[in-house]
Formats: C-alpha cells, sequence, structure tokens
C-alpha cells in the first residue's frame, strides 16, 4: 500500500455538515496575513493527491485561507491509474455526483455552497474564491448562485461526462442557476475564469463555446495548445492544468495559467 502524504497531516481537519451530506474539510491560514480571503479548493479525481497538496499550499503562499474538502479517496494517497478508476466508479454510483445528468448540478453543491458561507463567514472580505477540478469543475459554477462565491475558477470541466453532443455543451447546472449566474455576470460583479487543454476528451471544447454564449466577456477561457506537435511538448493526454500536469518553469503555458489564475483570485477578492 502506497505511504499518504504526511503534508496532509499539517492541515487541521473538521467535519462539515449540511442537510444529507457530510464530508471532511482540511482548512489553513496563511502565516502573517490578517484577515485573509478564504478559497474553496474542490479536488479532482482521484482525491486530495499529493499535486493537489502542492496547489493548495502554493494559494497558501499567497495569502489565502484555504478550505478543501475531500469528496473522493483517501487525502494524501498517491495518483495511480487504478485509483482513478476506483474513484471514478464510486464517483458514478454515489448520490453526491450526477455525473450524467443534464441541465442539473450535482446534489453535493448545495453543500458546498453552504461551506462558501461558512467560509465568508469566518474570513470576511468581499467573498470567496472556489475552484473545480475535472469531476468538479462545474461545481465552481454552480456555487456562484450563492452570493458569497465571488471568484470561481472552471479547471478542465468534466461533467456531465460526455457521451454526447448535447452532452459536451451541458454546463452541469439547472435553467434556473444559469439565469442566476448570468444576471451575476452581467451585473459586472463577477467573472469566471476556465482553463482546459485543448484536446482533453473529458472536458470538451463544446463546454467552453457554450459558456462564452452564455456569459460573453464575462467568461475568461485559457485553452492551452496539447495537439500534436505543440511547441511545448504537452502530451495529448494532459488534463489537470494546475496539478498534476502543471510544468513550474518560466515561459511555459500551464505556468502562464497558473499565474492568471492567482492574478483573478487577486482581482476579484481584493477588489
Amino acid at each position: 500500500m502506497a505511504k499518504a502524504d504526511a503534508r496532509i497531516n499539517d492541515w487541521p481537519r473538521f467535519t462539515f455538515a449540511d442537510g444529507e451530506f457530510s464530508f471532511a474539510v482540511y482548512k489553513r491560514m496563511p502565516q502573517g496575513v490578517e484577515n485573509p480571503p478564504a478559497i474553496v479548493v474542490m479536488h479532482e479525481v482521484p482525491g486530495i493527491y499529493p499535486a493537489v497538496i502542492d496547489f493548495a499550499e502554493r494559494l497558501l503562499k499567497e495569502g489565502y485561507c484555504v478550505y478543501m474538502p475531500s469528496l473522493l479517496g483517501e487525502p494524501g494517497k498517491d495518483f495511480s491509474i487504478p485509483y482513478v478508476l476506483s474513484s471514478i466508479g464510486k464517483a458514478c454510483i454515489s448520490r453526491e455526483f450526477q455525473v450524467l445528468a443534464l441541465k442539473q448540478a450535482s446534489p453535493i453543491t448545495d453543500a458546498l455552497r453552504a461551506l462558501c458561507r461558512l467560509a465568508h463567514k469566518e474570513c470576511g472580505g468581499v467573498g470567496v474564491g472556489a475552484i473545480g477540478m475535472c469531476l468538479t469543475g462545474n461545481f465552481a459554477l454552480a456555487l456562484m448562485v450563492d452570493e458569497s462565491v465571488m471568484a470561481p475558477v472552471l479547471s478542465q470541466p468534466s461533467l456531465p461526462f460526455p457521451v454526447s453532443a448535447q452532452h459536451k455543451r451541458d454546463l452541469h447546472v439547472s435553467d434556473e442557476q444559469l439565469q442566476c449566474i448570468k444576471s451575476r455576470v452581467e451585473s459586472g460583479a463577477v467573472k469566471v475564469l476556465g482553463m482546459r487543454f485543448s484536446h482533453d476528451r473529458s472536458s470538451p471544447p463544446e463546454r467552453f463555446e457554450r459558456l462564452r454564449e452564455e456569459l460573453g466577456k464575462g467568461f475568461e477561457g485559457i485553452e492551452i495548445d496539447s495537439g500534436p506537435g505543440n511547441p511545448d511538448r504537452i502530451p495529448r493526454m494532459a488534463h489537470s492544468v494546475v496539478t498534476r500536469d502543471l510544468v513550474d518553469i518560466d515561459g511555459h503555458p500551464t505556468q502562464a495559467a497558473l499565474h492568471r489564475l492567482l492574478a483573478f483570485f487577486n482581482e476579484q477578492l481584493h477588489g
């Protein structure tokens, strides 16, 4: 059995419950920062693995209080393909996730909105940031229904699974939620940031096209070339923009995407 990343033990943990759902949340405050804004980091498949902890610790260094709910997997466990497949299988049969549903958000997003309200209450400021990745990618959009969420980021949003043309364009929110999201964006108070690799089949381009149609200039989409012969030699199977497939060296497009994400949080949460 692979040994868990010991860094997870440095994160104080509490159990958050709302309605029918409860889950562990790992929370850390940055050192030496008064009244830091909060960011809710919703991990990708397979769970809170080491690269997700790396990203969360980067946000800490940037001066944010980080809330990291554990929705799948074993916190700290290393990434592996069998672990990924196991987590996807659990998500497919879980009541928390709706991996194929059209025009509706996964049920767990109600509890995650309540977590955002708690984070805002505890940290204050203009609001909280929220980033979803992979299966949780579109959760950040659904959380925007709550006015506490001021900086939503969709990284490689993968739900609903793109099994049809309709699924590829779906945003994993209800029509009523979408109207609320559009109203918030049109007011000028909130923008949405999205990131994906150009040839990532699990996060299809049609989804970003739909976001541009619905949100106009309120949506900023970053699409990193992962096609054959791309100048940065990014593999076609690249998926995780700010975690596993991040190349944190000057001039690399994934590093540029990370820097833009950090600037977005700064613009929206320190505004």
